[in-house]
């Protein structure tokens, strides 16, 4: 009967590595290669080595003289040899040896124990913005679409990829984003990368190039991205309807958060949607619609991805960051059909792709509908705790005021001025980490800075997150 793989390689044992080297013969050198492998812990106690042939044939010696190695190791007590189980390294030996400035001490020296230089601790309480809550990620779900893609998975997707990414994702996303986001997009025009960032790297400066326009409150790290490629960002003046897009002047491209303005809340007026499609028209311009949290929303009706307005001015960059984990590494790219070409030629056929595995399962999931149910599970979940996050400020600090909280995954605490950094210094304090608002501003930003928390209240664990939330209220400043 044929033997399975597993049962072969558990008779054949171990792989094995040796450097025969030193005077005594080949024999002698295998002795001392063997030996130094298990007082080194290389070869863990219990290990199964090689059969005398295979090990033989590997370090190109006689059989003999492996088994008069084995042998004479055996008879010294570094191996355990019986019938039918092998030649093992034997159980019970003595532990790796000292470090080297250990055993160089002189003889009869006393031994200190190494001290291991002190970890720097965490905070007791995360809530800063940009990550769901990793407890909550769908093992069992994400494991059953792992399997059955791998199973269904035809033989060429082992092989050298395509830089638009799988067909079989691409085709998921076309249909989940027209139903969920209400974006137009064929497949053809959809190209997989690793989240946000890596778009931009794709799009700037090679597709894309001149100024462009930010809105005046973002992520620093993406300013800080685009200005390592020569791109100088222009900020846009907010106000509670969103960016003043109106304020947009020569450049040939935007930056916007419109599903949820990103960090303060809200989002983009309808109005000022269709300005910025006309922008866009008028000056054959683009806008890079960045819809990092777009199917949370809580208190208001789902607001439509702005590409589907005009799907040749538009590119469209979502990820599953948010939604499921930024472990997993995968977003995608909407774009206008000019552009595809462009940015596949800046990927390159050896570009460091998003995993062709984890690409497959994301399509199961999503087509066996485990996508749609996560969400709605975590919209419930995350709405559950915004609204905690409110009650606990209503009860202990009655005059903050709260905002943005009508969708996504963080909130912003209007505080008096001059507070901020006192807050966050006291957060600091009280084992809370967060984020001030003034973080986030553009450095060139006109307008004036009001003093904030912004607080994310997806990511501390469930059991944890009502310490988070009181340890966050004794850091805020007195009514």
């Amino acid at each position: 009967m044929a033997e399975s793989w597993v049962n072969s390689a558990e008779r054949i044992g171990a792989d094995l590595h040796l450097e025969l080297s030193g005077a005594g013969g080949r024999r002698a050198a295998l002795i001392r290669a063997l030996r130094e492998a298990v007082r080194g812990g290389r070869l863990a106690p219990g290990t199964r080595l090689p059969p005398y042939r295979s090990l033989a044939a590997d370090l190109g010696v006689a059989r003999n003289t492996v088994a008069d190695a084995y042998a004479e190791l055996a008879a010294e007590g570094w191996l355990t040899a019986r019938q039918g189980s092998g030649t093992r390294v034997a159980v019970g030996l003595p532990p790796t040896p000292l470090r080297q400035e250990e055993s160089a001490a002189p003889p009869g020296a006393a031994r200190v124990p190494r001290k291991e230089p002190p970890r720097a601790r965490g905070p007791r309480h995360d809530l800063r913005q940009g990550t769901p809550d990793a407890s909550s990620f769908p093992r069992a779900a994400w494991l059953a679409s792992y399997r059955r893609a791998l199973q269904q998975a035809p033989n060429e997707a082992f092989g050298p990829g395509d830089p638009a990414g799988r067909v079989e994702l691409r085709e998921a996303l076309a249909e989940y984003l027209a139903r969920a986001r209400g974006v137009r997009a064929s497949p053809g025009r959809i190209v997989i990368c690793s989240g946000f960032s890596h778009a931009l790297r794709l799009l700037f400066p090679h597709v894309l190039r001149g100024s462009l326009a930010v809105e005046s409150y973002g992520l620093g790290f993406h300013r800080e991205l685009l200005a390592a490629a020569s791109v100088r960002t222009v900020p846009l003046p907010l106000d509670e309807d969103g960016a003043q897009v109106g304020g947009l002047g020569r450049e040939r491209a935007v930056l916007l958060t419109p599903a949820h303005q990103f960090p303060t809340g809200g989002p983009l007026h309808p109005a000022r949607r269709a300005a910025v499609i006309d922008w866009a028209r008028a000056r054959g311009g683009v806008i890079l619609e960045d819809d990092y949290d777009g199917e949370f929303r809580y208190d208001r009706r789902p607001v439509g991805a702005l590409q589907g307005l005009d799907p040749e001015r538009v590119i469209h960059i979502g990820s599953v960051s948010k939604s499921l984990s930024p472990a997993l590494r995968l977003g995608w790219m909407v774009l206008p059909e000019r552009y595809v070409d462009a940015v596949l030629a800046v990927k390159g056929e050896r570009e460091a792709w998003a995993s062709v595995l984890d690409q497959l399962t994301l399509a199961d999931f999503i087509v066996s509908g485990s996508y749609d149910r996560h969400v709605r599970r975590m919209r419930q979940r995350y709405r559950g705790r915004r609204d905690r996050l409110v009650a606990a400020l209503a009860a202990q600090a009655p005059h903050i005021e709260v905002t943005g909280i009508a969708a996504g995954l963080h909130a912003v605490l209007r505080l008096p001025p001059g507070t901020e950094r006192s807050t966050v210094k006291a957060a600091v304090w009280q084992g809370v980490a967060l984020d001030g608002l003034g973080e986030f501003r553009h450095p060139e930003a006109a307008m004036s800075a009001p003093d904030g928390l912004v607080v994310g209240y997806a990511t501390p664990a469930e059991h944890a997150y009502g310490a988070a939330l009181d340890a966050l209220c004794g850091a805020l400043p007195p009514g």
